[in-house]
C-alpha cells in the first residue's frame, strides 16, 4: 500500500467523491470531509470505506495527511482551507489531481463547449464501452447505460467532460487545461459564467488555451457552423476538423431525418440513427462518431452502441404521464439551450401543447444580462411560467434578473406567461389548466424543489 494519503475538502462532491473513491481503490488511504453529507454519495463512499466528518474543521485534516485536495466549492475563509495554508500543507485541485494519478500517458478525449458536453460525453462513453474497450470517464450527468457519472479503469481510453468553469480558489484556470487531451471536441462557445468571465473574449481565449495543448499527433473537433468556435481555432498548432452542417466542414452532416424515436443523419458515408430528437442532439451524436472513428472504432461498432444507447438522467427524461399530460425534465440553462431544448420537444411531440416551466438558478441566468435572451427562446413554448429566483440578495437589483418584466417580454411576444414565485403556487396553477395531450417541460440546472413529482401527483389528484 502506499504511503501516501489524501484528505479530500468537499468530498461529497459528485467529481470529488468519485475521484475519492478511485484513489481508495488504487490503494491509497483517503480521508474526507463535508459540509452537507447525504446520500446517494455518502453511502457509496461508506461503502468504499472512507468515513465521512461532516462540517469543516481544522482537526479533520490528519496529521499524517501527505496531500491535500481542495474542492471547487471551497473559498478563503473555509476553516480546513485556512488551516491548510497556516500548517503549509502540500494542497492541489481535484483536475491536478486527475491529471496526475488517472490521465497521464492516457488517450484522453475532452468533450468540451457551452452546450452539449453530457450528451456527447456520454455518447462517446457509451460507444466505447459498447465496442468492449471498458473506458473511464468523468462526466457531469449520469449516463443511464452506466448508472454513474464517473469511473476509473484500467483501459488506455477516458472520456472526460471539459468544463470551462475554473479550477480552485488558488487556480483560475479552466478545469479542462488540466486534462492532457489527446482529442478535443468543441461543440460551441457562447457567454456563460458570467460571475468568473467579464466577457465573450476571456470564454474564447481559455478555448484557444485549450487547443494549445492538444499535441501533433491528436485531434481538434470543432463545430464549422459556429463563428466563436473557428475564432478560437485561429492559429491553432494542433490538427482541426470542422464538424457541422455547412458547405465548408470536413466532417459533413448530411440527410437529416427526425423521427419521434430518434434522428438519423449521414456523415462521412455512413449513416446512423440515434434516440434522441433535435438538431444539436444530431450534432452531438456526430461529434461522438467522429471521436470514436478517430479511436478506430468502426462504423458497424458505432452503429451498435448508439442503437443500445439509453440517454442521459435529465435530458428530454420523460418523468411521468398522467391523464395525457406527460411531465419532462431538462437540465437546459442557459437561453440558448433552452431554445434548443424546446425545438427538440416540438420535434419529439408535435401537435401539442408545450409547457416550459424555467427556473433560472446558474450565477448567470440571475443576472440581467439574458433578460431579453431569455425572452427571445422560452417565447417559442406555448405556456411558459417563471418563479421568484433564487437568493436574489446575491446581486444588486441593476445586475439582477427581473422576472416580472421577463413574464411581460414573453406575453409581448404572443405566448401566455406567468410569474408564480412558489413551487407548490406553481403546481396548482399548471394542474388545474392543463389538459390532456399537455407537454410539461422543467427546465433548471438544479431541483426546482421537486415540482416534477408534486406536478405528477397534483394531476393524479
Amino acid at each position: 500500500m502506499s504511503k501516501e494519503q489524501f484528505h479530500f475538502v468537499g468530498v461529497c462532491g459528485t467529481a470529488m467523491g468519485s475521484v475519492a473513491a478511485g484513489m481508495i481503490e488504487q490503494g491509497y488511504v483517503v480521508t474526507g470531509s463535508d459540509q452537507a453529507v447525504y446520500p446517494p454519495m455518502s453511502t457509496f463512499l461508506a461503502s468504499k470505506g472512507l468515513e465521512i466528518m461532516e462540517g469543516y474543521r481544522a482537526e479533520n485534516i490528519p496529521d499524517d495527511a501527505t496531500t491535500v485536495v481542495i474542492g471547487n466549492a471551497i473559498s478563503r475563509g473555509n476553516e480546513e482551507a485556512e488551516a491548510i495554508l497556516d500548517r503549509r500543507l502540500r494542497y492541489v485541485s481535484l483536475p491536478e489531481v486527475l491529471k496526475e494519478y488517472f490521465l497521464r500517458g492516457r488517450k484522453n478525449y475532452v468533450i468540451s463547449g457551452t452546450h452539449g458536453k453530457t450528451t456527447t460525453s456520454s455518447m462517446l462513453a457509451w460507444l466505447f464501452e459498447s465496442a468492449g474497450e471498458e473506458p473511464s470517464f468523468m462526466i457531469g450527468g449520469i449516463p443511464a447505460n452506466f448508472g454513474q457519472g464517473a469511473r476509473f479503469t484500467k483501459s488506455d481510453y477516458v472520456v472526460m467532460e471539459g468544463d470551462e468553469y475554473d479550477t480552485a480558489f488558488f487556480d483560475k484556470r479552466s478545469k479542462f487545461l488540466h486534462y492532457l487531451p489527446e482529442l478535443v471536441v468543441m461543440n460551441n462557445i457562447e457567454f456563460d459564467h458570467a460571475d468568473i468571465y467579464d466577457n465573450l473574449d476571456e470564454i474564447i481565449l481559455t478555448f484557444q488555451r485549450l487547443l494549445k495543448v492538444v499535441p501533433r499527433n491528436g485531434l481538434a473537433l470543432i463545430n464549422g457552423d459556429d463563428e466563436n468556435c473557428l475564432t478560437a481555432a485561429v492559429d491553432s498548432p494542433c490538427p482541426i476538423k470542422k464538424l457541422g452542417f455547412g458547405e465548408d466542414c470536413d466532417f459533413r452532416i448530411i440527410e437529416v431525418e427526425y423521427l419521434e424515436s430518434g434522428s438519423r443523419f449521414t456523415i462521412n458515408g455512413e449513416r446512423y440513427e440515434v434516440p434522441m430528437v433535435g438538431e444539436f442532439n444530431v450534432r452531438n451524436a456526430a461529434m461522438a462518431v467522429c471521436s470514436a472513428r478517430f479511436a478506430g472504432l468502426s462504423p458497424d461498432q458505432i452503429c451498435q452502441g448508439f442503437m443500445s444507447f439509453e440517454g442521459i438522467a435529465r435530458r428530454q427524461q420523460e418523468r411521468g404521464e398522467v391523464r395525457g399530460v406527460t411531465v419532462i425534465d431538462d437540465f437546459a440553462h442557459h437561453p440558448t439551450a433552452i431554445g434548443l431544448a424546446i425545438d427538440g420537444l416540438r420535434q419529439k411531440y408535435p401537435s401539442r401543447r408545450l409547457w416550459v416551466l424555467f427556473e433560472p438558478r446558474s450565477n448567470t441566468t440571475r443576472r440581467s444580462i439574458f433578460q431579453d435572451d431569455l425572452a427571445e427562446a422560452l417565447q417559442k413554448a406555448d405556456l411558459v411560467v417563471i418563479p421568484s429566483i433564487p437568493d436574489p440578495e446575491k446581486f444588486a437589483e441593476d445586475d439582477r434578473l427581473d422576472p416580472d418584466k421577463l413574464v411581460e417580454e414573453i406575453k409581448s411576444k404572443g405566448t401566455e406567461a406567468w410569474y408564480l414565485g412558489e413551487v407548490d403556487e406553481i403546481v396548482s396553477h399548471v394542474s388545474g389548466i392543463a389538459r390532456e395531450g399537455d407537454v410539461i417541460a422543467v427546465l433548471s440546472n438544479g431541483g426546482f424543489g421537486g415540482i416534477h413529482t408534486k406536478l405528477l401527483e397534483a394531476l393524479a389528484e
